[in-house]
């Protein structure tokens, strides 16, 4: 009785270090300012409401390694299979929409030029190697959005490779923001009117 009552109370002692394996969400989002591990994991079950950082802005940038550790400490085990070095999380609101095909009844139009001089843009890094990065595609009034992990760095409005995550193929894209770019005719489009800025 007594042996069974010490491996009882080792197992409830134990009980962090007893890791459940979790994954990323291929769109981290929270809506309220209070990023927590369910808003960055999938399968956090109980340790979901645990609270590991603030976003101020329209995004919040972790170090992988700092979101491993965190992630352990609550009980849960992330792997980082693709070798990640950051991971962004945005405010649900200006998250893109899911991997969905879907008809508008009027073409999209490019994400909106800022108003900073274009040598200042091109000078700040906004997505760096191993982000990961949403990727709108937009043509004749269709939008597709794709997780990708970027291949290097860039600053807005230059092309970088982005791997899709599901099929591993490489293609070009336009940074637009931390941690989003666009692609296909949209991507020339916002180029262009960023060279006419200047």
């Amino acid at each position: 009785m007594r042996a069974l009552i010490l491996a009882a109370t080792a197992l409830l002692l134990a009980g962090p270090a007893l890791a459940g394996p979790v994954t990323l969400k291929a769109n981290p989002v929270d809506g309220d300012g209070q990023v927590t591990l369910g808003d960055v994991f999938d399968g956090a079950g109980s340790a979901s409401g645990v609270v590991i950082g603030a976003r101020s802005g329209p995004s919040v940038v972790f170090e992988a390694g700092q979101l491993q550790a965190m992630a352990r400490q609550s009980g849960l085990d992330w792997a980082n299979p693709t070798g990640l070095r950051r991971v962004v999380v945005r405010h649900a609101a200006a998250a893109p929409a899911p991997a969905t095909l879907a008809a508008s009844s009027a073409p999209a139009a490019p994400a909106p030029v800022r108003a900073t001089p274009v040598r200042s843009a091109y000078a700040d890094r906004i997505i760096s190697r191993n982000d990961i990065v949403e990727v709108a595609w937009e043509a004749a009034g269709v939008r597709l959005t794709i997780s990708g992990r970027a291949e290097g760095n860039a600053a807005e409005g230059q092309r970088l490779a982005i791997r899709n995550l599901q099929s591993g193929r490489v293609f070009d894209a336009v940074a637009t923001a931390p941690g989003q770019a666009i692609a296909g005719p949209a991507a020339q489009t916002f180029r262009t009117q960023q060279f006419a800025a200047r």
